[in-house]
């Protein structure tokens, strides 16, 4: 039925990881996208069309996390190595390591300042890092299971972390203790994080389902079954207003939080998606998974007032009453389940890889840099080698002069 409302359409396909990708980030200032992947790589995707992407690596195994700090300036990227890099996001690539974990490490993610990092990991903990200095600060420990993401709230104040052991739980970095603890028998969560107001947290499970809660009051507010397979990620539109989710089942699905409505379910993955997450500003949505392709979007649906969508919408919707996320005390949790009038989007004809197929490495493990400074290390032990041994015999010279005298 014809609208005002403007549908999300597929603009880039980026063709360059050689394996699974595993998680998406857009630079604040829009003009990059930073995605990573089991083949070890991170990469930057310049936006701006006939602008060559780059591949970075240094990592020794899977990438399986990437977030770009709220300047844009730096890069952290997490991995199977069980080490965070920080990047600089440019041809030169250079970067710092640090050992973050004693297993690996499944998530990275900057506080609003992009002071703090906080990290997860299959060891059971959550760690949170001094940017900067990247020096420790402390530990959340509570999970007696791998912990497969850790985000901060949008004050700094809080951290939401999900884990194989079924529960997510809400973390104070001032007091360090657990605040709150959700638990679900049905599966574990895969992925969580705050809405942009901070008031509630969203999780994608592994039981094909998603779920809000409220954490002013603790209470489940909104019940997503809408995916046939496990939700893999899932991204809040920074107005609040609508939910992402990346899915198995090779969907990925928009959901209007004020009505509690599913908007669409978009296709163009050839397999299971991972990796999903709206740009700072929400003009635009990038999607990772099993393909190895990456495919960016553009939002559409948000360019209008949002009373115009609620108006075009309602031909077109289940009418059910459903609780709002503003709401400051939910009604019943209420479940939200897929019908046949919702909107199927599917990409049709070529969408051009405006990158390179194959983008220029730029290797910050053997590059010309590295090399050079392994070189004049391993020169100075050397150095410090022979002299530590010519003062030996030295040394000895002088004790066997003594001796003979």
């Amino acid at each position: 039925m014809a609208s005002a409302l403007e549908d999300p359409n597929l603009e880039h396909n980026f063709k360059g990881h050689k394996d699974v990708v595993t998680s998406v980030d857009f630079n604040p200032n829009n003009k990059q996208l930073a995605t990573t992947s089991i083949d070890k790589c991170l990469m930057i995707w310049n936006l701006k069309p006939q602008t060559r992407a780059y591949r970075f690596t240094g990592h020794k195994d899977a990438v399986m996390s990437v977030h770009f700090s709220p300047s844009g300036h730096l890069v952290a990227s997490a991995s199977r190595d069980k080490t965070v890099r920080l990047w600089t996001p440019n041809v030169k690539g250079t970067s710092t390591t640090f050992t973050a974990h004693s297993a690996v490490v499944r998530s990275v993610n900057f506080s609003c300042d992009g002071n703090f990092l906080v990290t997860a990991s299959d060891d059971k903990s959550i760690k949170v890092w001094n940017t900067h200095q990247q020096r420790f600060l402390l530990s959340f420990k509570g999970h007696n299971n791998w912990v497969r993401s850790a985000r901060f709230s949008p004050d700094g104040r809080l951290v939401v972390s999900c884990s194989d052991d079924r529960t997510v739980k809400i973390w104070d970095t001032v007091s360090r203790e657990c605040i709150n603890t959700f638990t679900d028998y049905r599966g574990f969560a895969n992925f969580v994080d705050f809405n942009p107001s901070g008031t509630c947290i969203a999780s994608a499970g592994t039981d094909n389902t998603v779920k809000l809660w409220d954490i002013r009051i603790n209470k489940l507010l909104q019940h997503y079954q809408v995916h046939s397979a496990s939700v893999n990620c899932l991204s809040f539109h920074p107005s609040g207003n609508y939910l992402i989710t990346a899915s198995s089942d090779c969907t990925l699905k928009i959901m209007d939080l004020l009505e509690g409505r599913l908007l669409y379910t978009l296709h163009g993955h050839q397999g299971p998606i991972l990796a999903v997450t709206f740009s700072r500003h929400g003009e635009y949505f990038a999607s990772g998974g099993s393909d190895s392709q990456v495919l960016v979007w553009k939002t559409n649906f948000d360019s209008i007032p949002y009373n115009k969508v609620l108006k075009s919408l309602s031909v077109r919707t289940n009418p059910d009453p459903a609780p709002h996320i503003t709401d400051i005390h939910p009604r019943i949790p209420h479940l939200h389940t897929s019908g046949p009038q919702l909107i199927q989007i599917n990409p049709r004809g070529h969408i051009v890889d405006m990158q390179s197929s194959d983008p220029p490495v730029v290797d910050t493990g053997i590059d010309f840099l590295s090399k050079h400074k392994t070189v004049s290390i391993l020169e100075q032990r050397l150095t410090m080698t022979e002299d530590k041994l010519q003062e030996c015999l030295d040394n000895q010279q002088t004790v066997q002069q003594v001796t003979t005298s």
